[in-house]
């Protein structure tokens, strides 16, 4: 209690224009006290006005004269001697940031409130005439800011209080008597009641917007949440796969080892017999090789006749082998490995290509031989109804099929041949062609025209279809009247494989390898 008694005691001998105890101070006629240097400076900024008091309004004509108060000077020394404090804490100080008050002098306090008509900012004690006096009472207080000199006109020095629709910004009364004289304008806060409304309702679908995303946020956040359990468990179950298949194979290759090493013994043990025959014929070799020398010795005829007959009869003789008798069964087992590591290696190779590629990625993967691409074969029927016009040769298997289609071509009132398949091609198909002479093999939409020599009719020559034409001088490729010529190896048999989910659509001339004469990337209905 005695702390606030003498902060209300300082207040009322601090002048309410430096904010500090009064020096020198003097009373004006209206009965408020200054610092004698701080109202002569107050008055003196702008002579043209009336001199008046800073906190009542009231004027005094002529200046009044200023005498030091004897009395309020004493006071305050008294005040100073028993510990009041000379000075607020700073943190009542305007800062760099902050909005400070423009009726302070020397250090100005911090601003409380800004006045829209007066166009000014005020401390608490400076703002107080707004509270007391009639006239300021009407006045528009807002929160301090920076911002006040926005308000005024920059031609005419008024406040803008009008907002012209026509050229939509704000001006003042003035400027709606000159440039912007018939412009459609209304006051400053009718537009903002307006706007206020819109603003109401565009907070309202921002609102609505946030919520919408928040629950987006949520989805993704399950998907997130769902993509890294699933690719968790992916890992974990494809190292379990790769650790069963690493096992599999460590078990396959022991058994490879064991029988290689089996065979090894089995081999090594039959050469080791035979290298120890052959050791003892050698032996029983040089043993007769040493009597037969000796016999070249002797003197008596007829030892030697008798002798030399029973050493000259060969002994069987032992054959090296050209080839180990079962090595070639450790040949088979190494290829069988060697093909199985190329297979694998192939086949994982593929398998994570495809894995890897998102939709829009999607590659073109093929078969590589055309034993692969028979896995697809299809099997073709024909439409030989009487609508029938045209009749290239659209699609066979094999070519017992080709020429079975062939005794059945008729020719029509149209000088072009033309046959359809009556099934429809789905998934992955691949079919063969032999053909001779001059033929298109086409891919067509079963709609496409079916009478009449119109474009539409013929295979290449509309946009439902796709068509190789094949004579003996090369191939070209036609589509929507639009002509290719081709270049490849010439072949009397073509094939054709169709991947309709991929949207692909390959033909191939089949000698000894498959050659691929032309690709077509679409999307098929």
């Amino acid at each position: 209690m005695a702390q606030q008694a003498i902060r209300q005691e300082r207040e009322k001998l601090s002048c309410s224009i430096c904010l500090e105890f009064l020096k020198d101070p003097v009373t004006i006629p209206c009965g408020h006290s200054y610092c004698m240097s701080c109202i002569k400076k107050y008055w003196d900024k702008d002579r043209k006005k009336p001199f008046g008091c800073p906190q009542c309004r009231k004027h005094f004509r002529p200046r009044p004269v200023l005498v030091k108060n004897t009395m309020l000077a004493e006071i305050v020394e008294d005040l100073k001697k028993v510990g009041l404090p000379a000075a607020l804490p700073d943190h009542f100080y305007a800062g760099p940031e902050d909005v400070a008050c423009d009726f302070c002098t020397g250090r100005r306090l911090k601003a409380f409130k800004s006045c829209l008509v007066c166009l000014a900012s005020y401390c608490e004690h400076h703002l107080q005439p707004h509270y007391d006096v009639a006239p300021l009472k009407k006045h528009k207080l807002v929160e301090a800011n920076f911002k006040l000199q926005e308000n005024i006109c920059p031609h005419h020095d008024e406040v803008m209080k009008i907002y012209c629709r026509t050229d939509q910004k704000c001006i003042c009364y003035l400027c709606s008597m000159d440039q912007h004289k018939g412009h459609q304008t209304v006051s400053a806060a009718t537009e903002r009641a307006e706007r206020q409304t819109n603003l109401t309702g565009n907070r309202e679908i921002i609102r609505q917007t946030i919520q919408d995303r928040e629950e987006d946020m949520k989805t993704l956040q399950n998907q997130i949440e769902a993509v890294n359990v699933c690719a968790d468990k992916s890992v974990m179950d494809s190292k379990k796969v790769f650790k069963d298949l690493i096992s599999l194979i460590e078990k396959k290759s022991s058994k490879v080892t064991k029988k290689i090493i089996i065979q090894q013994k089995t081999e090594v043990g039959q050469l080791k017999k035979l290298q120890e025959k052959m050791r003892q014929e050698i032996e029983e070799l040089k043993k007769k090789d040493s009597e037969l020398e000796r016999l070249s010795l002797t003197e008596d005829n007829l030892h030697f006749i008798n002798r030399y007959q029973s050493l000259s009869l060969q002994s069987a003789s032992t054959n090296l082998p050209s080839k180990s008798l079962n090595s070639h069964n450790i040949e088979e087992m190494m290829l069988a490995v060697l093909t199985l590591k190329d297979e694998l290696q192939a086949t994982l190779g593929e398998e994570l290509v495809k894995c890897g590629q998102s939709a829009s990625e999607v590659t073109v993967q093929e078969p590589k031989t055309r034993y692969g691409f028979l896995k697809y074969a299809w099997q073709i029927s024909l439409d030989y109804s009487d609508e029938i016009i045209f009749c290239y040769l659209l699609m066979c298997l094999y070519s017992v099929i080709m020429d079975l289609m062939l005794s059945y071509v008729i020719k029509l009132r149209s000088p072009t041949w033309q046959v359809l398949g009556s099934n429809s091609l789905t998934g992955r198909c691949y079919w063969e062609v032999k053909w001779s002479g001059r033929v298109s093999i086409a891919v067509a939409y079963k709609d496409i025209g079916r009478a009449g020599k119109k474009p539409e009719c013929a295979f290449g020559h509309y946009e439902k279809s796709w068509a190789l034409r094949c004579v003996s001088s090369g191939y070209s490729f036609h589509h929507n009247n639009t002509f290719t010529p081709l270049s490849g190896p010439h072949s009397s048999r073509v094939g054709v494989y169709l991947d309709h989910s991929a949207g692909t659509l390959s033909f191939y001339s089949i000698t000894e390898t498959m050659t691929l004469l032309h690709r077509v990337q679409t999307r098929f209905t």
